[in-house]
């Protein structure tokens, strides 16, 4: 006997994601990542921009600076994974912006006292790299625990978005400092904005704890466990070869712009920070589409179909010049940062959705030493190709790596996948019921 279709029962519709704003830890970590956001990006304008003002730096130099910015990950993203894993979140991330904030701090005291070097920066650099590599891995660790995985799209698209707001303020705020106070002045803020995200973070409180002791084992153990899990995952290796190769292209193209504008175009540090600021406003589209366009599409088939429409335009950044050229150029960074920035949401919330929360520190650091080490690769290349090709070579370099970078997550399991493992099984739960 069929029920009455008047009175049966509809079937129950899933429930709206939870919002991470209703957790105060996490509303703690957004304050204190958007002054640290804000602090790193005044300091990727004005860093770069000491050397070459102040000190007369080439191509080959700057290609180094921003090599050992990054170098960090290299060298120490695998091990901090596992000591992540071991460690209270809080205190690492307090103690990672603490030592960013002095560090910072001496490039303007050298400076004043005209005792500044290349070899004083050079060290900076690296030294911030290796606090920003325990403060990176332990932010993304520490998230899940904070708001839950059924609110994590929803918190890395807040987290995403704020980096792209970072991007298009602390860039832009960063080339208007340099041009009015100058570039060791710019660098004291980035300092005195480390130090308030530290101070901000001591009001973090739960969902920091580490593993218990019973569960943790040899160090070399920890970190091939954490290589395997990423690496023998084909969507995510998927996702770490597609984000490499776009931070590849991306530092090769970002390490030559300020010779290219200041040398070159002989444009102001205001137009380098308000170019930057551009491909930060594409950041930030991407990231607030993005949660939207995977409910309509799919998580994989956004994550798949962007790439193709979007990732060529990279190829209009070469054409960088005076006038309307200027304009296309930026049209062209900011659509590759659109893709960027939808990558970013919806491909972490996927890796930290497939990840158990005793490997996340390691999973995290895993990336990060990929994605960061191809940062480092990024600019000893593009300083290499600088001097011995050009600038506008290494440009279309760069670019290249742009264009491709999105053909690992098209070729993948990736593309099938609907939504994040958890909310499929309650959709698939739903739909049977």
């Amino acid at each position: 006997m069929q029920s009455d279709p008047q009175t049966a029962p509809k079937p129950p519709t899933p429930a709206p994601p939870a919002s991470p704003w209703r957790a105060r830890d996490f509303r703690t970590l957004f304050a204190a990542t958007t002054l640290s956001q804000l602090g790193t990006n005044v300091g990727y304008v004005a860093v770069p921009l000491v050397a070459v003002a102040a000190l007369d730096a080439g191509p080959g130099q700057v290609g180094a600076l921003a090599t050992l910015s990054t170098l960090a990950f290299l060298l120490i993203g695998l091990p901090a994974g596992a000591w992540v894993d071991r460690m209270r979140h809080r205190r690492v991330l307090i103690g990672a912006d603490l030592a960013r904030s002095l560090l910072f701090a001496s490039v303007p005291l050298a400076w004043w006292l005209d005792a500044l070097t290349l070899g004083q920066l050079y060290t900076v650099v690296l030294l911030t790299g290796c606090a920003t590599v325990f403060f990176d891995v332990g932010s993304q660790s520490v998230l899940p625990q904070l708001v839950g995985r059924d609110a994590l799209v929803g918190a890395n698209a807040a987290v995403v978005s704020l980096q792209a707001a970072g991007n298009v303020a602390g860039r832009g705020l960063g080339g208007a400092l340099v041009q009015l106070l100058t570039a060791p002045v710019a660098v004291l803020c980035t300092a005195v904005a480390h130090l308030a995200s530290a101070l901000r973070l001591i009001a973090l409180r739960g969902g920091t704890g580490p593993r218990p002791p019973a569960a943790r084992t040899g160090l070399i153990a920890q970190i091939a466990e954490g290589l395997r899990h990423v690496l023998g995952n084909p969507e995510l290796r998927a996702l770490a070869l597609t984000a490499s190769l776009t931070n590849l292209g991306s530092q090769i193209v970002n390490t030559m712009l300020p010779v290219l504008f200041v040398r070159e175009l002989h444009l102001s540090a205001s137009v380098l920070g308000l170019y930057w600021a551009a491909g930060g406003i594409g950041l930030l589209l991407g990231a607030r589409c993005a949660r939207p366009l995977a409910a309509r599409l799919g998580l994989g088939r956004t994550l798949a179909l962007a790439g193709p429409f979007l990732a060529p335009a990279a190829l209009l950044v070469p054409l960088i010049g005076r006038g309307p050229w200027l304009w296309l150029a930026g049209a062209g960074w900011a659509l590759a940062m659109f893709k960027t920035g939808m990558d970013n949401v919806l491909g972490v919330s996927l890796r930290q959705g497939m990840t158990p929360d005793a490997l996340l520190g390691r999973m995290n650091a895993t990336f990060r030493c990929m994605l960061t080490g191809a940062l480092a690769i990024g600019a000893a290349l593009s300083g290499l190709l600088g001097e011995l090709a050009g600038v506008r070579t290494t440009l279309w370099a760069g670019a290249a790596f742009l264009a491709v970078a999105f053909l690992p997550v098209l070729l993948s399991p990736v593309r099938g996948r609907r939504a994040l493992p958890g909310e499929e099984i309650r959709t698939r739960a739903v739909s049977h019921r």
